[in-house]
């Protein structure tokens, strides 16, 4: 038994959840997203939840349906809290001359290269800087598959080294230092 799968999603005040042609399609606040759903799972809405089930039928099927329960099941979480609250993802930037900008569309990072990297903000999303601590970069959006993926992105543009702690890491990760040379 999954027990992710078990659990019933709650749909929060303010949204609407349409269920059809193994289609879900949620509206809220912050736009609407929609996810397809396996057709080895059944999904029914109950009230002001859903309820996922694996189906029944052959052996291997149920195994498979099994496996699909808990994953379908958190896909329509997710798409029911981003289409309400969103997500977001801090990245902490730490470096000599280490700067990051946003202009239009367009995220501006001087990290330590001889050009600045402009990276292009996909539509749907929104890129920040921390009024707070100007070394924060703030990924939002509603999909958070895509706000990961972003965010990884953009790490992946000046990774952390580990003998001064330079580069792009998220806000909060743990960053394993090494001693330099002795004399």
């Amino acid at each position: 038994m999954s027990r992710v799968g078990k659990k019933i999603v709650a749909i929060p005040e303010g949204v609407e959840v349409e269920l059809s042609n193994k289609k879900l399609t949620a509206k809220g606040k912050r736009g609407v997203l929609s996810v397809e759903l396996s057709h080895l799972i059944e999904a029914s809405k109950v009230e002001n939840s859903i309820v996922v089930k694996p189906k029944s039928g052959s052996k291997s099927d149920s195994k498979k349906s099994r496996e699909m329960w808990g994953t379908m099941r958190q896909m329509i979480a997710q798409t029911i809290i981003g289409v309400s609250q969103g997500f977001k993802r801090q990245l902490v930037f730490e470096g000599v001359g280490y700067r990051a900008s946003v202009a239009e569309k367009t995220l501006k990072l001087s990290l330590g290269y001889s050009h600045d990297i402009m990276f292009p903000i996909p539509e749907g999303m929104q890129i920040s800087i921390s009024p707070e601590r100007n070394n924060i970069i703030i990924v939002e959006g509603n999909d958070k598959q895509q706000v990961g993926q972003v965010a990884s992105l953009i790490r992946d543009m000046r990774p952390v080294e580990p003998y001064k702690g330079k580069g792009l890491r998220y806000l909060n990760a743990f960053v394993r230092r090494k001693e330099g040379k002795k004399k």
